[in-house]
C-alpha cells in the first residue's frame, strides 16, 4: 500500500470526530469509539503484515510441533495477542472483542499468517475504510434531532437535558392549588351570537344524495363566513345525518364538564397515555375525555384495560373514553380533526379546553397551563409556533416531500389561498408565524374563539386534512379581530412526552403525484375535500405559487 494513502483514514476520522464533538447530537461518544477502533483496524493491518513476516519461521516451527502432537485444532492465542475474525475486525483477546461483519461468518480464530494469505492488505484496508464511512454516516443520521431514533431516545429519557435546547422552562406558577380561577366568561365584543347550520343543502346538480358531516357550503357561503357580524350562522360540522354521533351515556356525562382536557385516537394508531403531575385540584375540576372510533376502542380492549362503570361509561385510567360512532370521513386523519378543532361542538358546556394529540403524554398540570397561556395574558386562544416553518407554503412543500397527502391537491389548496391574497410569511407581518404546532390547543370557548374553530374546520373539510396549512389562512382572513397567543416552540416541547404511534399511518392518496389519477378513482375521498373538485370561481391556472426556500433541513 502506498505510504501517502495510510494517513487518509486518520484525516477523515479527525474531521468526523470534530464534527461530532461540536454538533448537538445526543450521544456522539459511542460513534467516536467506533471510529477509533476502525482506525486501529486500518493501521493495525500494516503492523499485522509486518508481524506475519517476522514470525513466519516461528509459525512454521509451531505448526510442525503441533502436527507431531496431533493437536493442531486446539491452538489458543496467548493473552493480549491480536487475533482476527474472518470479517477482518481486530480484537484483543481477554481485553476487547468486537464483531462487525456478515451474520453468517465463521467465527473461528486465525493466526496472522493465515490472515495475510486470505486477506491481502488492499482488500482489508478497503473494507475497513468503507465500514468507517458507513458507520459514521449511519450514526450521524440516527442522532439527528429530527430523526425517529432521536425521538425514541428522548422519549425513553436517554438524552441528557444539556443536549436538548429545543425544550425550555415554562414560567408556570408553583402551586396549582393557589391559582385564582376567573369567574364568569370573557365578554363577546364582536360576535355576540353564533349559531350553526344543522341541515345540509345539496348542490343543484344532485351529485351527492346523502348529507355530509361538514355540509356542502358554497363558495359564496364560505366567503360570507369571513365577514364578521354581531349575529352569525356558519357551517361547523355535525350536520344531521352526517355521522360522528356520541352514545347517550357519554352525552349525559360531558354535560357536566366545564373544564376539559381532550384527546383523540382514530384507526388504532395509539393507546391512551396517562397524564402525570396532575394535582388533586385538577383531578376534581377537569374532565379528561379521549375521543375514539370503534376500531381504536377494539384495539384498546385487546391491548389494554378498558373498564366500565355502573352507568356504562368506559375508562382507561383517568381518561373517559368517548366513542364516536359512524366516522364522518374516509380518511382517519380527517376524522381526527373533529374532536381536535370542534372541541366546543362535542362538549358544548365546556368553558375551557386543552387539546393534546393522542400520541402525547401530558406532563404539566392543566390548571398551570390555563394560567400560563390564557389567564395571565388575558388570552382566549393559545397555540405553539411551529418548530421549523413560518410560511404555509414552506409547510406545504414539506408535506409534499413527506407524502402527507396527494401532491397535486396540496398545490391546488395553496393556489386557492395565494389567489385569495395569502402571502408567504415575512418579518413585515404582524404575526409571529403563520404555521402552528397543532398538537396542543388551549382555548376559552368564547364566540370569537368558537367562530375561528368553525372556520378552521370548514377549510379542513373543503380542502386537504393538513390543518397546519389552513390555520394561518383563517387567521389572515379574520385579521386583528381574532387575537391569539402563539407561544415559543421550546415551551410546547416541555408540556408533554411524545410516544411513537403503534404503527405508521399510510394512505394510498398520499402517494398520488398526478391529478388525473384521482378522477373517477377510488383513491379520491368521497366525503371530504370536495372543494378541491368543485369548480372554483376564479382563474387558478394563471396562479404561480411563490418559490419556497427551506429554512430548515428537517422541514
Amino acid at each position: 500500500m502506498p505510504q501517502l494513502v495510510a494517513p487518509l483514514p486518520i484525516i477523515f476520522s479527525a474531521i468526523c470526530i470534530h464534527t461530532l464533538l461540536t454538533d448537538t447530537t445526543p450521544y456522539p461518544y459511542p460513534l467516536i469509539i467506533l471510529i477509533l477502533i476502525s482506525i486501529s483496524e486500518l493501521m493495525g493491518d500494516d503492523n499485522l503484515k509486518q508481524e506475519s513476516d517476522m514470525e513466519g519461521d516461528l509459525q512454521r516451527t509451531r505448526s510442525l510441533r503441533l502436527s507431531r502432537r496431533g493437536d493442531r485444532s486446539n491452538q489458543i492465542p496467548a493473552k493480549g495477542d491480536i487475533t482476527v475474525w474472518e470479517t477482518g475486525t481486530l480484537a484483543l483477546t481477554n481485553k476487547l472483542c468486537l464483531f462487525v461483519g456478515d451474520a453468517d461468518v465463521d467465527v473461528s480464530l486465525f493466526s496472522p499468517g493465515r490472515v495475510s494469505q486470505d486477506y491481502p492488505m488492499k482488500i482489508v484496508w478497503k473494507k475497513g475504510f468503507i465500514r468507517l464511512v458507513l458507520v459514521t454516516m449511519d450514526f450521524k443520521a440516527m442522532c439527528n434531532r429530527d430523526s425517529k431514533v432521536y425521538t425514541m431516545l428522548d422519549t425513553m429519557g436517554l438524552v441528557s437535558k444539556d443536549s436538548k435546547p429545543h425544550r425550555c422552562p415554562i414560567p408556570v406558577s408553583n402551586n396549582p392549588d393557589r391559582i385564582d380561577i376567573p369567574t364568569g366568561r370573557t365578554p363577546n365584543e364582536i360576535v355576540k351570537n353564533l349559531s350553526y347550520v344543522m341541515e345540509d343543502e345539496f348542490p343543484s346538480n344532485g351529485a351527492q344524495s346523502s348529507p355530509l358531516f361538514g355540509g356542502h357550503p358554497s363558495w359564496k357561503q364560505r366567503e360570507e363566513s369571513f365577514k364578521l357580524k354581531s349575529n352569525m350562522k356558519v357551517h361547523c360540522g355535525f350536520i344531521q345525518g352526517g355521522g360522528a354521533e356520541m352514545e347517550l351515556a357519554d352525552i349525559k356525562y360531558v354535560k357536566k364538564c366545564k373544564f376539559v382536557v381532550a384527546s383523540g385516537i382514530f384507526d388504532g394508531y395509539d393507546l391512551p397515555h396517562e397524564p402525570s403531575h396532575i394535582s388533586f385540584s385538577s383531578r376534581k375540576l377537569f374532565c379528561f375525555l379521549m375521543v375514539v372510533d370503534e376500531v381504536s376502542l377494539k384495539f384498546m380492549r385487546e391491548n389494554g384495560t378498558v373498564k366500565e362503570d355502573s352507568s356504562g361509561g368506559k375508562w382507561v385510567g383517568i381518561w373517559r373514553i368517548i366513542l364516536l360512532k359512524d366516522p364522518p370521513y374516509d380518511e382517519p386523519r380527517r376524522n381526527g380533526k373533529v374532536p381536535k378543532i370542534l372541541t366546543h361542538r362535542l362538549f358544548p358546556e365546556a368553558q375551557y379546553s386543552i387539546w393534546i394529540d393522542g400520541k402525547m403524554e401530558l406532563i404539566v398540570d392543566p390548571l398551570l397551563i390555563l394560567e400560563r397561556y390564557l389567564w395571565r395574558g388575558k388570552h382566549t386562544f393559545a397555540i405553539a409556533q411551529h418548530k421549523h416553518h413560518r410560511s404555509i407554503y414552506e409547510e406545504a412543500d414539506a408535506n409534499k416531500r413527506r407524502k402527507r397527502y396527494a401532491r397535486p391537491l396540496i398545490d391546488l389548496h395553496m393556489k386557492i389561498y395565494y389567489y385569495e391574497g395569502m402571502k408567504p410569511w415575512s418579518s413585515n407581518k404582524k404575526t409571529i408565524s403563520d404555521v402552528p404546532e397543532g398538537a396542543i390547543i388551549i382555548r376559552e370557548h368564547t364566540s370569537m374563539s368558537n367562530l375561528f374553530s368553525c372556520l378552521w374546520f370548514n377549510e379542513v373539510h373543503l380542502f386537504t386534512p393538513r390543518d397546519q396549512l389552513s390555520f394561518g389562512y383563517v387567521a389572515y382572513r379574520l385579521g386583528e379581530s381574532f387575537k391569539y397567543f402563539m407561544f415559543p416552540n421550546c415551551e410546547y416541547n416541555s408540556l408533554f412526552v411524545l410516544h411513537p404511534h403503534t404503527r405508521e399511518h399510510s394512505s394510498p392518496i398520499e402517494w398520488v403525484k398526478d391529478l388525473s389519477k384521482l378522477k373517477n378513482s377510488s383513491l379520491r375521498e368521497s366525503r371530504g375535500g370536495l372543494g378541491l373538485f368543485t369548480p372554483y370561481p376564479g382563474d387558478l391556472h394563471s396562479v404561480v405559487l411563490p418559490n419556497v426556500t427551506r429554512t430548515s433541513k428537517a422541514g
